[in-house]
């Protein structure tokens, strides 16, 4: 049997805001909220996972509190992508509107990926749209 991606966890000193902020960047929800962890998962993965083996539920994202701050560049971040039927630039906008900000990484004008980063400062990529 293969092994199941989990779970991503992202470390803020105030895990709950920035649960929240992802919340509604990715439109999931928070299934787990106590002082030691956020945990977000998409909306219909509780009821699609019983479908589905191990191996191939969605992983979820856990926010943990953690006492220092942010220090340099990710060295793991997240890829997003809208579909072909999506406005990309509005889907890039909304979320500047809720507090992220346009990063440069040296990636150039003619990259096919915008980078962004939350309100703690860790990046993440929207990628051009995809059909799959």
């Amino acid at each position: 049997m293969a092994l199941r991606w989990y779970s991503t966890v992202i470390e803020f000193r105030d895990h709950r805001a920035l649960a929240a902020w992802w919340a509604l960047a990715l439109a999931w929800e928070a299934i787990i909220e106590t002082d030691h962890e956020v945990v977000l998962v998409p909306p219909w993965a509780r009821e699609l996972a019983p479908t589905l083996r191990f191996e191939q539920v969605p992983p979820g994202l856990v926010f943990v509190p953690v006492e220092h701050g942010k220090h340099g560049k990710n060295r793991l971040h997240l890829d997003l992508a809208p579909h072909v039927s999506d406005d990309r630039d509005a889907r890039i906008e909304r979320l500047v509107s809720l507090g992220a900000t346009r990063v440069d990484v040296g990636q150039g004008p003619d990259a096919s990926w915008e980078v962004l980063a939350d309100p703690d400062g860790n990046e993440f990529c929207v990628l051009s749209s995809r059909e799959f």
